[in-house]
């Protein structure tokens, strides 16, 4: 994947310009028209491309690992025995809901069962 290397361009900006008078603005304003400007092809001096395209490298990223909402995996890291579970107010009073796979009670703002991790909505 071809990505802007943005901290490198506004690193050689920065370093090649003196702005300590400019607003905000008007250093963005010339940054963009110094990223615009033509340069020789660092691949082939006979050709320009715009500077920006000196920036662009190619990356290979890591898949990301999608989190689903909808299911639930218990780690085990909190224990049944504890009185706080999940919901600060506790809420398992009358109307608690009872997960329908393992019939244990939960709280009733629940979403997933605590002991299963079956949805309950």
């Amino acid at each position: 994947m071809k990505v802007f290397n943005g901290k490198n361009a506004a690193n050689d900006y920065m370093s090649s310009h003196t702005l300590a008078f400019s607003t905000p603005e008007l250093t963005l304003m010339r940054f963009s028209f110094w990223l615009a400007d033509m340069v020789p092809d660092p691949n082939d001096k006979e050709n320009t491309v715009p500077r920006i395209m000196t920036f662009v490298e190619e990356k290979d990223f890591e898949p990301v690992n999608i989190i689903d909402d909808d299911k639930y995996e218990p780690s085990g890291a909190v224990l049944q025995s504890t009185a706080v579970y999940g919901n600060a107010s506790g809420g398992e009073g009358a109307d608690g809901l009872f997960c329908s796979e393992c019939g244990i009670k939960n709280s009733s703002t629940a979403k997933f069962c605590k002991d299963c991790g079956t949805n309950l909505n």
